[in-house]
C-alpha cells in the first residue's frame, strides 16, 4: 500500500467530533501573475482553453490531459494571499484540478477540504455526474502543496479558506459563465457551507454530504447518545468487549505491536507521546470509527476478546488506522487537527464502559495530535455563527447524511429563515452518503432540486 493510499484511509474518519497518488508536475506554460479582480481577463485571439486559463491573472497551467467521458483534466495553480485582509503580506499557490467538458456547461466547485494528493484528477463528484457539468476541485489552504512558507498558522481559518474559494470563483467565472454549484463531503462539506456563509451569492446552490455541525465543543452528549443507540445491542456489546480487551488484558501486546510496526517503517510517536497513548486514543474512538465506515453486516466480523493477537490487531488497525498516529502521518494531517482544535470542534466521547482502564485524561483533545510548537486557541463562536446563518439566512442548500453515520448526531438543520433548503437521510448508510442512496422519493426530489439550481437563471452573476 502506498503512503498516499494509507494517508487517505487514515484521514477518512478524522472528522466528527474527519477525509488523499502524487503526480509530477509538467513545466508551467505561464508564469503566475499578481491577482486582480475587477478588470476583465484579457481575451486571446483564439478560443484555446489553455490560453484562456493562463490569461487569468494569478493562474498557472501545470498540465492538460484527456480524461474519460469527453473531459479534459487540467491541473492549475492559483496565487492567493496568505492573509486576505492584508494581501500584500505574502502569497502562496493553491492547487486546483479542473475537469473541463464545455465552457457553457454548469460548473461544480468541489471543496475538497484536505489536499489533492490522493485524488485522481479525473474524479467526478455526484453532482458533476448528475449535471454533466464541469468540475473544479480545490485543495484546502495549508494542505498538500498549498501551504505558504513560512507557515503562519493563525491564517488557517474558515474565513480565509472561504475567501480563497471566493477569489477562485470570481476568476474562473470569466471563462465559465453558466451556473455554479458547490459540493463537498465531510470536512469538505463543511467547507462548502462556510464558503456560502461568507460569500452566499458565489454559487447557485450547494450540496454538503456528511457534514457535522458542532456548535458547542464542550457538549458531546449528542454523539454519546447516538453511539448508545446505533446498531443492535449485540453489536454494541461486541465493540465494548473489544475495547475492554484492548485496554485490559491485550493492552501491552497491542501497544507493543504498534511500537514495533512504527519502528519497522522508521516512524516515531513523539507527537502523540507513546504507542500506549495512541492505543488509548483510538480505543476511545473505536465505536465512532466503526460506524462511520462500516454497516450492520460488519458486526458479525468484530473479533472476540480472545481472538488471535495478530488477527485482533489487524482488525483494529483496519478500523482506526493506527499507523496514522506516527509523526510522519500526523505532519501530513496537522492542518486538519489544527482546524478541529481551533474552530471546527471535536467530540471527546464518554466511555463509562472503560472505567478503570483509562490512563490519560483529556487525551481526546486535538492538542494531542498537533506538535506543541504550533500554538492553538479554540474560538467557541465560529461554529455557532455558521449554524445561525444556515437556520436564519441560508438558501439553496442541500444536506445529505447517512442513517448510521455518527456525523449526523449533530447535523445542520433548517430554520425559520432557511429558503429552498432541505436535509436528507440515506437509510442504512454510513459516512459515504450519496443522493443515489436516498429512498426513491427523496432521491427524485434532491435530483430535481439540483437540476433546478443548475438550469435556472444564475442568481450569482
Amino acid at each position: 500500500m502506498t503512503r498516499a493510499t494509507r494517508t487517505r484511509r487514515f484521514l477518512l474518519p478524522l472528522l466528527l467530533g474527519g477525509l488523499l497518488a502524487p503526480a509530477t508536475a509538467a513545466p508551467a506554460i505561464a508564469a503566475a501573475r499578481p491577482a486582480a479582480h475587477h478588470a476583465e481577463a484579457p481575451r486571446p485571439t483564439s478560443d484555446d482553453l489553455p490560453a484562456r486559463l493562463a490569461a487569468l491573472p494569478g493562474m498557472r497551467l501545470v498540465r492538460d490531459t484527456p480524461a474519460p467521458g469527453g473531459y479534459r483534466a487540467i491541473e492549475l495553480r492559483y496565487r492567493q494571499p496568505v492573509d486576505h485582509r492584508h494581501p500584500g503580506r505574502g502569497t502562496f499557490e493553491q492547487r486546483l484540478f479542473l475537469m473541463h467538458r464545455a465552457a457553457d456547461r454548469p460548473m461544480v466547485l468541489y471543496t475538497n477540504g484536505y489536499d489533492l494528493d490522493y485524488q485522481d484528477p479525473a474524479f467526478r463528484t455526484e453532482p458533476t455526474q448528475i449535471l454533466g457539468a464541469n468540475q473544479l476541485s480545490v485543495e484546502q489552504r495549508y494542505f498538500g502543496t498549498s501551504r505558504p512558507h513560512p507557515t503562519d498558522w493563525t491564517k488557517l481559518d474558515i474565513w480565509q479558506a472561504a475567501s480563497d474559494h471566493h477569489r477562485i470563483v470570481r476568476a474562473l467565472k470569466r471563462v465559465y459563465r453558466a451556473a455554479w454549484i458547490s459540493t463537498g463531503g465531510s470536512k469538505g462539506g463543511m467547507a462548502t457551507v462556510y464558503h456560502r456563509r461568507f460569500y452566499p451569492q458565489d454559487v447557485a446552490g450547494s450540496v454538503a454530504y456528511s457534514a457535522p455541525n458542532n456548535t458547542d465543543d464542550r457538549d458531546n452528549t449528542a454523539e454519546d447518545r447516538f453511539l448508545q443507540r446505533v446498531g443492535t445491542p449485540a453489536c454494541r456489546r461486541a465493540l465494548t468487549d473489544v475495547q475492554r480487551a484492548l485496554l485490559g488484558a491485550r493492552r501491552a501486546e497491542t501497544a507493543g505491536r504498534l511500537a514495533r510496526a512504527a519502528a519497522a517503517h522508521g516512524d516515531t510517536l513523539r507527537t502523540v507521546g507513546s504507542a500506549d497513548r495512541a492505543l488509548e486514543f483510538n480505543v476511545l474512538r473505536l465505536p465512532e470509527r466503526f460506524w462511520m465506515s462500516q454497516d450492520e453486516a460488519a458486526c458479525a466480523r468484530i473479533p472476540g476478546p480472545s481472538a488471535d493477537g495478530a488477527a485482533l490487531y489487524a482488525w483494529f488497525d483496519q478500523m482506526v488506522s493506527l499507523w496514522g498516529y506516527t509523526d510522519a502521518y500526523l505532519s501530513v494531517a496537522a492542518a486538519s487537527f489544527y482546524q478541529l482544535g481551533t474552530q471546527l470542534g471535536s467530540a471527546s466521547l464518554a466511555a463509562p464502559q472503560l472505567a478503570g482502564l483509562l490512563r490519560y485524561p483529556g487525551i481526546q483533545q486535538m492538542r494531542t495530535l498537533v506538535p506543541r510548537s504550533i500554538p492553538m486557541r479554540f474560538q467557541p463562536g465560529a461554529m455557532a455563527d455558521i449554524d445561525r446563518w444556515v437556520r436564519h439566512h441560508g438558501s439553496r442548500l442541500m444536506f445529505v447524511y447517512g442513517e448510521t453515520d455518527p456525523t449526523r448526531a449533530e447535523p445542520f438543520r433548517t430554520g425559520p429563515g432557511s429558503r429552498d433548503t432541505h436535509v436528507y437521510l440515506a437509510p442504512h448508510t454510513n459516512h459515504l452518503a450519496r443522493i443515489d442512496k436516498l429512498a426513491a422519493g427523496d432521491r427524485d426530489r434532491a435530483t430535481a432540486m439540483l437540476r433546478r439550481w443548475a438550469n435556472a437563471d444564475d442568481p450569482t452573476t
